[in-house]
């Protein structure tokens, strides 16, 4: 199930900021025990072609991720 959701992820994150063919991203969901971070949280990192990669968290499991989730998480980053 989490590789099903993972693939529909990673296909909705590369349309929904127009990444380029050469660019890659990644997706995982992970598990954290500090105090003040979220018990399953959801990290994209976008390799973008001539550009450092960068990580774009949301704090919840992946299968849960919406279109808006993805949108307000990478707002806060440069755009791609």
């Amino acid at each position: 199930a989490q590789a099903a959701s993972r693939k529909d992820l990673t296909e909705r994150t590369r349309r929904i900021l127009a990444l380029a063919e050469e660019d890659a991203l990644s997706v995982n969901e992970i598990a954290c025990a500090d105090p003040g971070c979220p018990d399953v949280e959801t990290v994209i990192l976008l390799m973008l072609a001539g550009r450092p990669t960068r990580a774009v968290k949301i704090a919840k499991p992946m299968e849960t991720v919406t279109e808006a989730d993805i949108l307000e998480a990478a707002c806060g980053t440069e755009p791609p």
